[in-house]
């Protein structure tokens, strides 16, 4: 299981969320949304502080991470953060 956070989304994180070099981002499970894993389950992100990391990938100077309490959500499998240009969003995929 692992967290892969692709170069251009923690770009467009980094712009988008005026993050700093040393600031982390959690991803975390919320009620509603459209997740693929578990229907009526979604990941939301927020600027935040970890407390008790699950996993975590630090990619231009910011941590993504998922706390520890949260991993059941991807079942042994691993989630891809990438930027989708044509749309201009993020894609958040579990592999």
């Amino acid at each position: 299981m692992k967290l892969v956070v692709e170069q251009t989304a923690a770009r467009w994180y980094k712009s988008e969320m005026e993050l700093v070099d040393g600031d982390a981002v959690r991803i975390y499970v919320r009620l509603g949304g459209c997740g693929s894993v578990h229907p009526g389950l979604s990941l939301g992100v927020i600027k935040d502080t970890p407390r008790n990391l699950g996993i975590s990938q630090e990619v231009d100077g910011i941590i993504y991470f998922i706390e520890e309490d949260n991993i059941w959500y991807l079942e042994n499998k691993s989630l891809r953060i990438s930027f989708d240009e044509k749309y201009e969003e993020i894609a958040m995929v579990v592999e």
